[in-house]
């Protein structure tokens, strides 16, 4: 039977035939969900998760999975070539979500090495590790920031990249690096390319949880510049389906966009989030926003057409209307999720 039938046909009853399923990053906000999607999916699946457990990340996040016998926690650095080829070596793994990375785009600037020593060259680490071991595939998380900004031109996956930040280009290196196991090696390979993400226990670096945390402070929404940069925003419950259906339906080698179909200017969201968190009269709304510096480099938008998954049946479930509130219910109930921010940095979106 073919890889594609047989995860297929697991799909529908696991008992079938059992998975080692590697998450790494999944004690962050994307692996964190996908994990507890694969748990409950395929129950009988043994799923490893390997994190850093840098600041971002957090065994919160999963509590309900620690008492589980098929899931198991190592705490590890992707970089590590040493710690990785053990992993591999001794845990019989099937198929890899590689989702750890460095993704903060204002650190990227004060950290350009940084960022491509973890998401280039730690990419490279793990690649060579699963092509020596076998894997069945390999599915690497990266982003719409690759192709660079656009006013008006949509993006397919044929698109040049054109990366404008350290965090953007190390993303566009680790692609690069990727599909060149595919070609030399023919590693079973699949790149998801997917738009600005958001959901409950998302770190509060990023621009929702950001603004959520600042508002419960009663403090401003830092706008960076001018705030008319705009953002395709995608539940995270979309983005782990799309990475299952990836996993059972995506053809080797290919990258494919999963983009959202909401898109909204920064200093909208900002106003939007007030409303909804703090509902001050019209005419104190923007009361509550703060302009700031500008990034060296900020793209407007990131627009991206996802055909190539809706012809392998995705498409977005979840109405920003009714992703929003939910989110926003999240962060009104688990405020001591995340310890409170010290550092000033800004919102990264």
């Amino acid at each position: 039977m073919s890889e594609k039938g047989d995860i297929e046909t697991v799909s529908h009853n696991p008992q079938l035939a059992c998975k080692t399923v590697l998450v790494t990053g999944g004690a962050g906000f994307i692996g964190s969900h996908l994990i507890l999607l694969l748990a409950a999916r395929y129950p009988l699946w043994r799923i490893i998760n390997v994190d850093s457990l840098e600041y971002c990340a957090s065994l919160k996040n999963l509590l309900y999975l620690e008492s589980t016998s098929t899931y198991k926690f190592i705490q590890g650095d992707v970089c590590d070539q040493y710690f990785i080829d053990h992993l591999f070596s001794t845990e019989n793994i099937d198929i890899v979500f590689h989702c750890a990375a460095q993704s903060h785009v204002e650190k990227s600037f004060l950290y350009p090495s940084q960022f491509m020593h973890v998401n280039a060259a730690g990419t490279n680490v793990l690649l060579k590790a699963a092509f020596e071991s076998g894997v069945e595939k390999f599915i690497y998380m990266s982003t719409d920031e690759v192709y660079g900004d656009s006013l008006d031109k949509y993006f397919d996956e044929s698109s040049p990249k054109r990366p404008t930040n350290p965090y953007a280009t190390s993303k566009a290196a680790a692609e690069n690096i990727v599909l060149s196991y595919w070609n030399n090696h023919q590693l079973p390979v699949v790149i998801a390319r997917s738009s600005n993400v958001y959901g409950p226990r998302q770190y509060h670096e990023k621009v929702i949880p950001r603004f959520l945390f600042l508002l419960q402070q009663d403090q401003k929404c830092t706008i960076q510049g001018t705030g008319l940069q705009s953002r395709h925003f995608l539940h995270v419950d979309d983005v782990t389906e799309a990475l299952l259906i990836l996993m059972k339906r995506g053809i080797m080698g290919e990258i494919y966009n999963i983009a959202a179909n909401f898109e909204i200017a920064i200093v909208q969201l900002a106003r939007e989030l007030v409303k909804m968190v703090k509902n001050p009269p019209k005419a104190k709304l923007d009361d509550w926003l703060l302009y700031v510096d500008d990034r060296p480099v900020s793209d407007l938008r990131y627009p991206m057409i996802s055909d190539k998954m809706h012809k392998l049946g995705w498409k977005p479930k979840i109405p920003w209307e009714e992703g929003i509130r939910m989110t926003i219910k999240w962060y009104e109930e688990n405020k001591s999720h995340w310890p409170a921010v010290t550092e000033k940095f800004p919102c990264g979106c």
